[in-house]
Order: C-alpha cells, then sequence, then structure tokens
C-alpha cells in the first residue's frame, strides 16, 4: 500500500507538477514571472536548495565546540591567573619542555598533549624547550 502511494506520487504526480511549473526558457524570462508564479515555483527551489546544502555540507569546516576555544581547560582554575617560575639556574638537563597547551598531565612540564590537542582542533601550538648552553 505504502509502495504503491509512493509509486503513484514519482510516476503520476510529479511528472504532472513538473508541467504545470512556469519555468522560464532563458534566464531573463525569470524576471517576467508574476507573483503567484514566483509561490508556486518556492516548493520546488526550496527543494533544489536543500538538496544543494546537502551535497556540500560534508565539504564544509566542522564548527568546533564553545569549549574547544578556552586553552585552559583544568590548571589552577581557582586562581585568576596562571603563572609559573623557575630559575634557569635550577634547570637539572640540558633542555626541558614546557606545556603551552595546557593540556598536560604533567604541567608544566610538557607530556606532549599537545599532539592530541592538535590533532583535534587544527591547532599548531608545540612546547617551550628551554636549552642549557654548554661551555
Amino acid at each position: 500500500m505504502v509502495l504503491e502511494s509512493i509509486s503513484r506520487i514519482i510516476k503520476v504526480q510529479l511528472p504532472a507538477y513538473l508541467k504545470r511549473l512556469p519555468l522560464p526558457e532563458t534566464i531573463g524570462g525569470f524576471a517576467r514571472l508574476t507573483v503567484s508564479e514566483w509561490l508556486r515555483l518556492l516548493p520546488l527551489l526550496g527543494i533544489l536548495a536543500l538538496l544543494g546544502y546537502l551535497t556540500i555540507r560534508p565539504f564544509l569546516p566542522k564548527k568546533k565546540k564553545q569549549r574547544d576555544s578556552l586553552i585552559n581547560l583544568k590548571i589552577q582554575k581557582e586562581n585568576p591567573k596562571v603563572v609559573n617560575e623557575i630559575d634557569i639556574e635550577d634547570l637539572n638537563s640540558a633542555s626541558v619542555c614546557y606545556c603551552r597547551c595546557w593540556r598536560s598531565k604533567t604541567f608544566p612540564v610538557c607530556d606532549r598533549s599537545h599532539l592530541k590537542h592538535n590533532e583535534l582542533t587544527g591547532d599548531n601550538v608545540g612546547p617551550l624547550i628551554l636549552k642549557k648552553k654548554i661551555l
């Protein structure tokens, strides 16, 4: 019963509807259409616009969630500003990497969490690397 109804719509009613549409032969003919003719074209134009949007939608840039726009999601949120001071003289190794993406589990030291952050958000943040000159 349902398939018969769909078949009738596609085979009979849709061609009859399309034949009755006031489609002009040229682009300039659209300017000469009356208001009532435009109103008869609206359903078809709406469906074509929807199909066009659905076709290009996979290629449109993805919207980022509002939470992705925050940089610091959880580190020292109780403070108005996060500041870490480290004396260069206190560096024990030849180089140290410090986090700039705020995702590190060992903040302020980098644990390479920026790699996942960059992949998810399209960002390009990396660590701050301090190297000690050996004389």
